[in-house]
Parts: C-alpha cells; structure tokens; sequence
C-alpha cells in the first residue's frame, strides 16, 4: 500500500496545505517547529485513531480554529483507491469517514493505514517501564489482527471491575468469594493476549536479530525475551494464569489491585547476554528500537501481504553515516516519510521542504 496525498486543514499549525508523496522515500525538510512532525502524526492518527504525542485531541486543532481536518488519499491494491477523512472539533468528538462511509468504532480504522512509527521518544520502548513496552507489541498487533485488539478491550474491561472490587472496601471474605468469577474471565482473554504476544515476540526476534546484526556490522547479538507465562498451548495458559490469579488473590486484597495477568508482563532486550533495558549504552538502545521497528514492519509485511508506511522522525541525526545508509538500504521497498533539519545522502528520495506549515518551491 501506499498513500498518495495528505491535506491538513487547521491541524497543529497547518492551514489548508495538500502534499503529494512518492511510492518510495519521501524527506521533509525543514527547520525545527516548522510541522515536520505534525505531518507524520497526522498520517499515525489516521491510522491507528489516537496521536503518538497527546491524548488530548483538541491540542491538534490549530490556535484560534474550532474544527481540524485530515484526508488521506491511498492505495491498497492496484485497483483499489481509498479516501480517509478525519474531523475534529472543539465541540464534539472525533468522526471517521472512509469513501463516505462513518466508522461507528476505532476497530474498524485498524488494518485501513499501517504504519509504524519511529521518533526519539521510541527509545522510551527500551528505556522506560514495561508500560512502553506492552503498549509497543499491543499496537504492532491490533493493526493486522482484530481478534488481539476485541481481547485486549474486554480483558481491560474485566481488570477494571476486578480491581473496582478490590477496592470496594468490603470485606476480605467477601471480596475473596466474588473474585472467582472475574478471574475466569480475566483467564479466558488473558490467555488469548499472551499466547498471541508470544508469537508475536517469536517472529519478532528472529527477525530483529538479523537486523540488528546487519546494523551492528555483526558486532552485536540481539534477542527478545518474553516476561509472563510461558506456553505454546492456550488452554494450558489459562490454567496457569488462573492458578497464578489464585495464588495471588491475598496480595491483590492487600494492595488494591491485580498483580499478574498481560497487564504486568514485558520483554527483555538482551544484547550479547546483556540486558540493555537498564544496562545498555545509549548507542546500543538506539540501534535496539531501530531494529525493533524495522522488525514490525516485516512483521506486518508477513501478516497482512501488504507494505506499511514507516514514520521517521529525526531519526538520521542520531546515526552515524555508516548505520544512516544502512538504514535506507533497509527501507528502501517500503513508502517511507523521514523528516530531517538537513539531508545529504545520496538516495533516490521526493524531497518536501516546510517551513510554518507551508510548503516551500
């Protein structure tokens, strides 16, 4: 697939701008605070319904506007031309249109644009908590398979009444006797989650590890870890996180909350043996959430026979030249939009130059 215009109406500081892309690389560039990143959010909302930078919505809505606007022209076979429209207002919530049609839920946007998504804050993915972590797979996952997003929405569902009962403050008998009947269901679509976050972890390594190798010019050897249940059998999943919820059941009373089940799980980053979540250079984490990313794209690739857009902001500054061309071999089948402040290399790329939300000739 790939996407042939983007129009920003009063989003973030654009006014009513329209930019045209290539199939292949796309580099806008520009000075800082000039909407290289706006344009990339842009086309990350459009596909997955939420920004990668506020969950305030009308933060996007342009200074003295009441509406924002996005569509996105794209391409998902030879034959099969889509328009995607975004409305935001000041006064109501978000609508979605695809060819004139009004999704009634988010669900239905996953799977239309896929894109990943690569900035300086996805180092956050190696550096910060397990949450950045969980919420990397979760993401990666929703966008080619539905079922995992459905699971993931009625899991959250169940841990939110669960933990509303822990905190009830009624008594320790009384909550232990009504627990049975959410840890049932939390075991049902809890089970579901880690057995799909499991393969997908699988492939993942063993697409990463390669990567990153080619990157690190073999230096290095890199592999992924999943942190929760282990099993390649659903049911067998189930029982022990149902057991794991059983054995939990007078710490979660104690504290107020759940203490095992998808939502507490996560990955280890190991490079050369090392755990680099807490261990490794600044380097190494960089190169690591480069893999990573490059990996999902494959990943999506596989999953869905269909090219996502790959996102990069400001990513080239951050590498040497080396691992800078290395990186756009990488990525050259795929229709990538990259920002930068300044642009040397030699590769066939469609250059966009912005400066205060406008297109420069």
């Amino acid at each position: 697939m790939y996407i042939k215009s983007i129009e920003l109406n009063n989003f973030r500081n654009y006014d009513n701008e329209i930019i045209y892309l290539d199939k292949g690389l796309n580099v806008i560039v520009g000075d800082n605070a000039q909407g290289k990143t706006n344009l990339l959010e842009s086309v990350y909302l459009s596909s997955i319904g939420k920004s990668p930078r506020t969950s305030k919505e009308k933060e996007l809505i342009k200074w003295n506007s009441t509406f924002a606007k996005i569509t996105i022209e794209y391409v998902k076979t030879m034959t099969n031309h889509k328009k995607l429209e975004i409305y935001l207002s000041n006064s109501q919530n978000k609508s979605i249109k695809i060819n004139g049609y009004y999704l009634k839920k988010i669900s239905q946007l996953l799977g239309e644009i896929y894109t990943v998504y690569f900035s300086p804050d996805e180092l956050n993915i190696v550096k910060s908590g397990p949450n950045e972590r969980r919420k990397f797979i979760d993401i990666a996952i929703s966008q080619f398979d539905k079922n995992y997003f459905y699971n993931l929405n009625k899991y959250y569902e169940i841990l939110e009444q669960r933990n509303k009962l822990l905190k009830s403050g009624s008594s320790a008998k009384t909550i232990a006797d009504t627990l049975c009947i959410w840890d049932e269901q939390l075991a049902t679509f809890g089970s579901k989650i880690i057995y799909t976050r499991l393969g997908f972890c699988n492939i993942l390594s063993s697409i990463a590890k390669d990567i990153h190798s080619e990157l690190t010019d073999g230096k290095e050897n890199f592999r992924i870890e999943y942190v929760g249940i282990h099993s390649t059998d659903v049911k067998d999943i189930e029982k022990k996180l149902l057991e794991a919820l059983s054995d939990c059941r007078d710490k979660d009373i104690a504290l107020g909350y759940t203490n095992v089940g998808p939502q507490r799980d996560d990955i280890k980053l190991i490079v050369n043996e090392i755990d680099i979540r807490s261990f490794g250079s600044q380097g190494q984490q960089r190169t690591v959430a480069l893999s990573l990313k490059i990996a999902e794209m494959e990943v999506i690739t596989n999953e869905t026979h269909d090219t996502p857009i790959l996102l990069l902001d400001d990513v080239l500054s951050e590498l040497d030249e080396n691992r800078q061309n290395k990186l756009i071999k990488k990525i050259s089948s795929y229709q990538t939009i990259l920002t930068t402040t300044q642009y040397n290399l030699n590769s066939p790329s469609h250059i966009i130059y912005i400066n205060s939300g406008k297109q420069q000739n």
